[in-house]
Formats: C-alpha cells, structure tokens, sequence
C-alpha cells in the first residue's frame, strides 16, 4: 500500500508577502476606484504556493508589533523602517476578509512579532509530526531549519524547498549556527549592527573553525586577524545584545489546533461576492467561484 502523505502545513509571512505584492503590482484599483494591487497580488502568490506544495493545513502570520523585550534591549530596532503606505493599510484588512472566506487561518497576537510566532507554531507542529514550510524571504527564519522544517524563499528564483544545504551555500554555516551568524554579522532591516569589519564570509569562517559564539570568545587569542580580534573584544557586549535580538521565541504558547488550520474549499459565495467587490473577473474563475453567484444555474443542475 502506499504510504500515507504527511500532514503538511504551509506557515506564510503576511506583511512580507503583501508589502511583496503592493510594490509589485502598481495601478490596480477596483470598481470603486479603491486599491487593489496588495489584494490581488497577494492572492496570487498563495494559490501559486498552495498548487505547488499541495498543503494539507496553512496559517498565514501577522504582526502584532514590536516585542517589549527587543524594544528593552535596543530601542532603535526596527526603528528605519518607513510607516506602512496609506494604501496598503485597507488591503491587509481586505486580505484577512479573503483569507477567512477562503477558510485560511489568519492568525495575529498583540505584542507578538510574526517571526516569533512563527517560530512557536512551527516548534509545535514539528513536534506533533507535520512537516512544515515556511513561507519568508526573512533570513532569521534560517534558524529554524532541520529535518522536517524547510524554507520557500520567495526571492529565489529556482523555488526550491531550502534545507540545510541551502542554507550552507547562502551563508558557509549550519541552520544551528545562523543565531550566532547574524549576531556577529548584524542586520540592517532590523536595525541591528553588528561587529565592525566582520562580514558575512568572516564570520562563517569564524564559526567554522570554532563553532559557536562561546568557543570564540573563550578562545579569542587564537583568531589569527589583529584586526578582526581586536573588533570582536570591543563588541562583546553588542554580540551578547544581538543573540537575544535575533533568537526566535518559539518557547512562546502558541496553541496548535490541527483541526482550525486544515485547509478546506472555502466559501465559494463569499468568494464570489469578494472578487465582484473587486473587479476581480479572471481570478474569480480560478476560485471556482462563479457558479456560487449563479444560483439559478445551479438549481437546474
């Protein structure tokens, strides 16, 4: 007989695909003459995903701020980023009317980073036997890499599942050794530096001759670069700092309901009347979703 196809569970970036999708898709407006480009794009992108990777369940992940123990520890984090465009704001809402008529879990907690509660889902999905796909361009992501969890980077182009041996050719380390990578190399969208002169390549050979941030500290006057020794003894403290900025709290009590993120047919009539409210004509087909608003039609069948 053949086997029995895991239960697979597709965990999506929400801000990240719809910022994605607002700037790639310019001058697209409904009926009313309200933006749409988010809206559509966004959509798009997850049937494209659900088609290819046939997900048994899916949750897509929002924001619900910025986490007060980052903010503690470094009050500029993320403090760069520009404020969300007008237009994109009333499409986000409109996504998560989508994503609910679709009978797609659409998950946000106040205080809760999307990472982090991405994280927690994943532990515990890992740990009840799903396999797990995360759906992100966001390099911290990476951490959580092992057998079972993979990663679809919409940036790469190949669209392949990366595993540990995409994360290796991206950045010379191991997934169990990306927290200590990004502490040492810091990370500009986060607002996070990190040690001076100490780049992508020279901190994965760093790792890779000593393994973890502990050993190189422990066994600094072995680090043969004057240089680079003396920048990593004046940057101790701020590594210290980023390894508790960009570990991911997957200890985090996110409830794991199987049965809430399985993926049915959605609400075809729901469906309908969204893609009217949008002027979407092409991606209601796709739905399925025309017959729904043709009830006579369907009362002759």
């Amino acid at each position: 007989m053949p086997a029995t196809p895991p239960n697979r569970l597709l965990i999506l970036d929400g801000h990240a695909y719809a910022y994605r999708a607002f700037y790639a898709i310019r001058s697209l407006t409904s009926p009313q003459g309200q933006p749409t480009n988010a809206i559509y794009g966004f959509i798009k992108m997850l049937l494209k995903i659900r088609g290819a990777l046939a997900p048994t369940h899916a949750a897509v992940i929002w924001d619900g701020g910025l986490a007060a123990a980052r903010m503690a520890l470094l009050p500029e984090y993320k403090a760069q980023r520009p404020p969300m465009p007008d237009d994109l704001g009333p499409q986000i809402d409109a996504i998560r009317r989508f994503l609910d008529a679709a009978g797609i879990a659409s998950l946000c907690h106040e205080g809760v980073e999307a990472d982090d509660w991405i994280g927690a889902l994943t532990a515990r999905a890992a740990a009840a036997g799903f396999e797990v796909i995360i759906a992100s361009s966001d390099k911290d992501f990476m951490q959580l890499v092992a057998p079972g969890i993979r990663l679809l980077n919409p940036n790469d182009k190949t669209e392949q599942l990366w595993t540990d041996e995409q994360v290796r050719a991206k950045t010379g380390v191991n997934p169990a050794q990306i927290v200590d990578w990004l502490s040492l190399v810091g990370d500009a969208v986060d607002n996070v530096r990190g040690v001076p002169g100490v780049g992508p390549k020279t901190a994965a050979e760093l790792l890779q001759t000593f393994g973890t941030i502990e050993s190189v500290y422990q066994r600094l006057g072995e680090v043969k670069s004057e240089r680079v020794r003396g920048a990593l003894h004046a940057s101790a403290a701020v590594v210290q700092r980023n390894r508790q900025l960009i570990r991911l709290h997957d200890e985090l009590p996110a409830p794991f309901d199987p049965a809430a993120l399985r993926l049915g047919a959605g609400d075809a009539g729901r469906l309908a009347a969204l893609c009217d409210e949008w002027g979407f004509k092409k991606l209601k087909h796709e739905l399925g979703a025309e017959e729904a608003s043709q009830p006579e039609l369907l009362s002759m069948n």
